[in-house]
Order: structure tokens, then sequence, then C-alpha cells
């Protein structure tokens, strides 16, 4: 089976890279996500050792910091079901879960954030789909997108 690559976007505050770098063998859940295409990803695409790049989005500097890759395929998002979490979902159940979760290992934390306005900046990035969709918070990138960005660390 062919490796797939991800783009996981997340917001500093609430859960970035140094959150998955502190975590125990680095390892940590990819939560919270409740945007249905997002969720059909998780479910349905994302396989075991696919790569992710990380995304800081809602702060000062949006961009890419870092690479992971998926340690464990999707299960039931448990923050769904938790009515003190931000991420609860009344309509969901144990029995018909609605969101999933995966986890994800850090692999690397880059040495400089690869800003949107750069990688905008990139003819060959003009399709990808942080440019075509950019709110999207779980999102395919295509082998080529991959080696483009990593070489411009």
């Amino acid at each position: 089976m062919a490796k797939n690559y991800w783009l996981f976007k997340a917001e500093p505050h609430i859960y970035g890279i140094d959150h998955l770098a502190a975590a125990p063998q680095k390892i940590g859940r990819w939560d919270g996500i409740r945007n249905y295409q997002a969720r059909n990803f998780l479910r349905d695409q994302v396989a075991l050792n696919d790569e992710v790049f990380i995304y800081h989005s809602s702060c000062k500097n949006v961009g890419i910091v870092g690479t992971a890759k998926v340690v464990k395929t999707a299960y039931p998002d448990p923050t769904q079901f938790n009515p003190e979490s931000d991420y609860y979902d009344p309509k969901s159940t144990p029995e018909n879960p609605r969101w999933v979760s995966v986890d994800i290992q850090l692999t690397k934390v880059f040495h400089r954030i690869i800003p949107l306005a750069e990688i905008k900046a990139q003819e060959s990035l003009q399709d990808m789909v942080l440019i075509k969709q950019s709110r999207l918070s779980t999102q395919p990138v295509t082998k080529e997108e991959w080696k483009i960005i990593n070489n411009l660390l």
C-alpha cells in the first residue's frame, strides 16, 4: 500500500508541536476535528505510517513547523463524549460515534517555520489544498508537494 501524506492544522496554544514533543514517546492523540470532510479523511484514508506536516494556525506565525507519522489509525474521539470538553457532541454516542481521532508521533521539529506566504509564493504549490481550501484542518498533500516543502528547509 502506498504511503499517503497529510497536513494537520493545529492551534499551538491548544495543541501544537511543543505539546507533541513533550508527550511520552512524542506520541499524541489528534482529536477535536469537527469538520465532516476532515473527519472522513481521518476515518477513511489516513493510514498507519502516513507522514504528516504539522501546521500552526490561528497564531502570529502561521506555517509548517515539523513532521509526524501516524502510529494509530482512526478510533472514536473520546472528547465527543465528555460534556466538559470544548469538543463535546451531544448527538454522538459510544454506539454511534460521529468523530474520530488518530495518534501521531513527532518525527521532526523544523529549525524554522515555513510560513504560508512562502508556500503561496512557490509556483509548484499553487494546486495545494492548503492554498485552495485553506480552512480544512486535515488535508491531503501529494508526494511531490511533500518533497518541495521539505526542500524549502
